[in-house]
């Protein structure tokens, strides 16, 4: 993973493990892209957290996160960040995460 994420371990920009991902092209990534590239495009064809992405693909957080902000700044994914009160995350939200997890 060091490889892929140029030994980079967090994102360049602020990228909450709760936001929200999904494609933002129906077509499929060519095979120019990483294999990790693909399967984030192909996995958020149907909106999903950044942990739900980590842990469906079992690749660490961290990796998730730098791999989800490196394809946004391309425009491959769109990332719906959660709306913080006070820098707060809603505690319900986090909830819904955690049970997402869970289930998982």
């Amino acid at each position: 993973m060091y490889a892929v994420t140029g030994g980079r371990t967090a994102p360049r920009g602020g990228l909450a493990m709760e936001a929200l991902v999904s494609s933002s092209t129906s077509m499929r990534l060519g095979m120019a892209y990483t294999r990790e590239y693909r399967a984030i495009s192909e996995l958020c064809r149907q909106v999903r957290s950044v942990a739900e992405v980590s842990a469906m693909l079992r690749i660490p957080l961290g990796v998730a996160r730098v791999l989800i902000a490196d394809m946004e700044s391309e425009g491959l994914v769109r990332v719906y960040q959660p709306q913080l009160e006070a820098g707060i995350p809603d505690a319900g939200l986090l909830e819904r995460v955690l049970s997402g997890l869970r289930r998982l």
